[in-house]
């Protein structure tokens, strides 16, 4: 698979990603493993990032962010994440899903045995309030569409709860008068 072509090219405005794992592997089931990109999101947070909204799924994590050097923030995510996803899973002795993570791997990815995310990302800007709703609506709904919730403030691992007064996982830049 190619590397991605799409840059973030005005860091002033927000951005909605996607970050998914190889072959849609569903990864994130384990609380211990949905916690590391959790605590990444925290750590980008943390650096400068701001984090309008979030949702952690089986197999994938869309963000709403914004911040100076997003790429490079986000290449960063990607790697430490998958770094500890695999150690988690040595240490946890889940050697069928390493052997399909190892298998998954792309050949030029020579500094790494296994491979966690899919390659690159598709960053999407965000230019209105109305494209920030839409975006927003969109990621806070995904468990509920996915039929795992009836409420998208049931999702523990969302920031749909910070938008509905609940107190959330990890904290967020919440924005006002927005979803």
């Amino acid at each position: 698979m190619a590397r991605s072509r799409y840059k973030i090219k005005e860091e002033h405005y927000p951005y909605f990603i996607t970050l998914s794992v190889v072959d849609g592997i569903s990864l994130f089931d384990d609380p211990k493993l949905s916690e590391t990109v959790l605590d990444s999101i925290t750590y980008m947070r943390n650096k400068g990032i701001c984090v309008f909204a979030y949702v952690v799924m089986h197999n994938h994590v869309h963000l709403i962010v914004e911040g100076k050097e997003l790429s490079a923030h986000i290449r960063k995510f990607k790697s430490f994440t998958a770094r500890k996803i695999i150690d988690l899973l040595k240490s946890r002795g889940r050697t069928r899903l390493l052997n399909k993570l190892k298998h998954l791997k792309h050949d030029h990815h020579k500094d790494s045995e296994y491979q966690v995310w899919q390659e690159g990302f598709h960053p999407k800007q965000i230019s209105s309030i109305n494209m920030m709703n839409q975006k927003m609506e969109y990621i806070h709904y995904n468990p509920v569409k996915a039929g795992f919730v009836d409420l998208p403030e049931h999702w523990r691992m969302s920031s749909a709860r910070d938008y509905q007064r609940y107190e959330g996982v990890i904290a967020i830049d919440r924005l006002l008068g927005s979803y």
